[in-house]
């Protein structure tokens, strides 16, 4: 899961208002997409006036990595950024997007999503077309993939750029890629670029701004979040399979090139977890879906209730993504709704850190316990999911130790036993405690009375969707068995070289102290 974002003006930008940079804009859009990824941010702009690409990326949060100045180095009317969280690839500068390639006339990307098959296509792309990878991030094969099959063994001509080339080189990438991604770039002396996996599995929105001045400006994003801070016209969701082009005039082409073969599946976990509550996704308000998913689950709770199974005094979020959840499910059961843990809103999202060991820190440093509000109280409490388990054992742990009497836990999702291989990073099942232990087991196990999950029917409900990605959940994944094998066996051996870069680097430092 990561975040992208791209903000295309005009020629005509500079006309109505020299100050115009599209790298602030999309800088201003980052800044609401930080929830997706905090490992490192970036952003490249395109100059038609100079004919150059400026580019700035680091580790770090959008805060960290960029200010004034480098803003203003970033000079342009076309820009795209990116929120790095790493499902895949290294920890390093060097995996950090936006890529870029120079040729032809310079190529740069940012995506969001794992490409499954990314292993076969490198192997490839180094064997037969005699590229040599620079980074481990499977966008920079994409990146290489879609500039050759735009030229298609020609030199750069005219017609290279045409939106019918475009498209078919982008066909070929759907035809070939496959797994979650939505992807936007910028083609030098071209326009921008952007477009969608047919299954849908990432999310991308698109949206338009008329400025005083007559002149139209575009928004690509993961997220509406973005769009409405930025006062840009929430238009549609970019479609499954569709690519999009935007010159430098600022003038829309798009067309569907590939639909699945099956419904379109966009990511359950996007309504769960990922996206931003202000978000609207597929149609749907991410609050709404929250809410019905609270509501189900109060309505599950208040069935072990009368069953004698369960006696809470108070509902209680884990903060912050089940807060709405939380409320919902105090409506319906008629409980007080109590806020009893408080979150550090400095300390990272825990789920999205990439070792168990920085995930158990996060959850110490990130909640702080209310113990008038905890002490003595049976607790209902909410939480959005639950993948490893850890999390939710260490928040029991601490509700207990402040007092509380029983704690119950309902999940606003079903059990997750299946690995995710499009853009979250839990690709081996033996790390899921669903996966391993019964609902009973688990609670046990957590030091809880008791577990209450919804099931895959209350949430295609919420969801009002009949068609998701749920293949965490159910195990039916929209790619094909032998991607998912090959993928995890690859993310299986990037761990263990990632988990020995870091002890090198640590013993290095040890040396030298």
């Amino acid at each position: 899961m990561c975040g992208v974002i791209g903000i295309a003006g005009s020629a005509s930008s500079f006309q109505g208002d020299p100050e115009y940079q599209a790298a602030y804009e999309a800088y201003r859009g980052l800044l609401t997409l930080q929830h997706r990824g905090q490992d490192a941010a970036g952003l490249l702009s395109y100059d038609d006036l100079s004919k150059m690409f400026y580019q700035k990326r680091d580790l770090g949060l959008v805060a960290q990595v960029f200010d004034r100045e480098s803003i203003e180095n970033l000079t342009g009317a076309m820009a795209i950024g990116h929120t790095r969280y790493a499902t895949t690839g290294g920890n390093g500068k060097r995996d950090i997007q936006p890529l870029l390639t120079g040729a032809p006339f310079g190529l740069g990307m940012v995506h969001n999503g794992n490409i499954v098959n990314q292993r076969d296509l490198a192997d490839t792309l180094t064997s037969e077309l005699k590229r040599h990878l620079l980074t481990k991030n499977d966008l920079e094969i994409l990146l290489y993939y879609w500039s050759h099959y735009l030229l298609d063994g020609h030199e750069v001509r005219a017609e290279s750029f045409s939106f019918a080339n475009m498209c078919r080189a982008t066909k070929h990438i759907f035809d070939t890629f496959r797994g979650g991604y939505a992807v936007i770039g910028l083609v030098g002396q071209s326009g921008m670029i952007a477009f969608r996996d047919p299954d849908g599995i990432r999310p991308m929105v698109l949206g338009q701004k008329k400025t005083e001045n007559g002149e139209t400006r575009w928004c690509i994003s993961s997220e509406t979040v973005a769009l409405n801070y930025l006062g840009y016209e929430f238009l549609r969701d970019v479609a499954p399979g569709e690519f999009i082009y935007i010159d430098l005039e600022g003038n829309l082409l798009s067309a569907v090139l590939k639909t699945s073969k099956s419904l379109p599946a966009p990511c359950v976990f996007e309504w769960i977890y990922f996206s931003a509550a202000e978000s609207t996704i597929e149609n749907e308000s991410v609050y709404k879906v929250r809410l019905r998913l609270g509501e189900q689950l109060g309505l599950k709770a208040q069935a072990a209730i009368d069953a004698g199974e369960i006696s809470p005094d108070v509902v209680m979020p884990v903060p912050d993504t089940s807060r709405s959840a939380a409320i919902a499910a105090a409506d319906t059961l008629g409980l007080p709704y109590r806020e009893g843990l408080i979150k550090n809103r400095y300390v990272h999202r825990s789920f999205i850190l990439n070792t168990q060991e920085k995930r158990e820190e996060a959850v110490h440093l990130k909640l702080s316990p209310i113990r008038s509000e905890i002490e003595g109280k049976n607790i209902l409490l909410i939480d959005d999911s639950v993948v490893r388990g850890t999390t939710s054992k260490r928040i029991i742990e601490l509700l207990k130790r402040n007092g509380a009497k029983e704690i119950v836990l309902g999940i606003t999702c079903p059990p997750i036993r299946h690995g995710c291989f499009y853009g979250i990073d839990f690709p081996d099942p033996t790390e899921l405690v669903a996966n391993e232990k019964s609902v009973m087991e688990i609670a046990a196990w957590a030091g809880a009375r008791k577990f209450i999950y919804l099931d895959e029917d209350d949430l295609k409900k919420a969801a009002s969707k009949d068609s998701l990605c749920m293949a965490c959940l159910d195990g039916k994944y929209p790619t094909a068995a032998a991607d998912i094998t090959n993928f995890t066996e690859a993310r299986r051996a990037e761990r263990l070289e990632n988990a020995a870069t870091v002890k090198k680097d640590v013993m290095k430092k040890e040396r030298r102290a």
